[in-house]
């Protein structure tokens, strides 16, 4: 059985990602932190695809909980390979660097960068034996150009950036692309506290994206006609920066 793990995948991004996975087959690995509703909400979504899914339950960023949880079901399954990841886990604890606080800092980078590392660590060593896989991370237009109030959300993005390309280049003669793809304004539950209005006019295209075109873009990441891409970061952002 091929199988696609999304961290992240109860609400949002995460969630159209994990009903894209189900439609091209996959039998879809749901990742969530805490909110255990939302995240049967996406396993209810998948399997109205006529795709199969399961729960995991850790925080991206205590590698110990990662190991316990998602180390424990690649060391039970081995028959299954997990063919897809999708580091898509992240939040946002904004502010000026002038009033920013340690733990917002470290709360910010421990998900999105500490998280791609332990994640990945846990699933690259099949891939790898495997020779082949598909790993796509979600990144942001924060992290690069950055954006005044998120200096420590444009670091974090910014290094998963520089992972995406050092580690492509590791792993390509065993078949596994690395790619990355970067959001600019989307309509989503991370969204819903900004002015949409004022926003999009900054945007040529006059609008925010929607959680699927994004999920659009990472299901051709996955496919095989991209295996000869890698290292790429992939701008969805309807013109705003480019």
């Amino acid at each position: 059985m091929k199988c696609a793990l999304i961290t992240g995948g109860s609400r949002g991004i995460g969630r159209a990602i994990c009903i894209k996975m189900a439609e091209l087959g996959y039998h879809v690995l749901i990742n969530y932190k805490g909110n255990e509703a939302a995240a049967q909400e996406t396993l209810e979504a998948v399997k109205a695809k006529g795709s199969t899914g399961e729960l995991l339950q850790f925080n991206v960023g205590d590698a110990a909980e990662v190991q316990q949880v998602l180390g424990s079901w690649v060391e039970n399954n081995k028959e299954q390979q997990i063919e897809v990841l999708v580091n898509n886990a992240g939040i946002r604890e904004d502010s000026l660097m002038f009033w920013m606080t340690d733990t917002q800092w470290n709360n910010v980078l421990n998900i999105s960068l500490n998280g791609f590392y332990h994640v990945t660590k846990q699933v690259l060593n099949g891939m790898l034996l495997k020779r082949y896989g598909r790993i796509i991370n979600m990144v942001s237009l924060s992290g690069i150009k950055g954006l005044p109030g998120q200096t420590n959300y444009s670091a974090a993005k910014a290094g998963v950036i520089g992972a995406t390309k050092a580690l492509a280049q590791e792993v390509a003669k065993r078949g596994v692309t690395v790619n990355a793809i970067a959001p600019g304004f989307i309509k989503t539950d991370m969204t819903a506290a900004l002015n949409e209005k004022e926003l999009a006019a900054q945007v040529p295209m006059n609008r925010f994206g929607t959680a699927e075109e994004v999920a659009d873009a990472v299901a051709f990441f996955v496919s095989r006609s991209a295996g000869y891409i890698t290292g790429e970061v992939l701008n969805i952002n309807g013109g705003l920066h480019t």
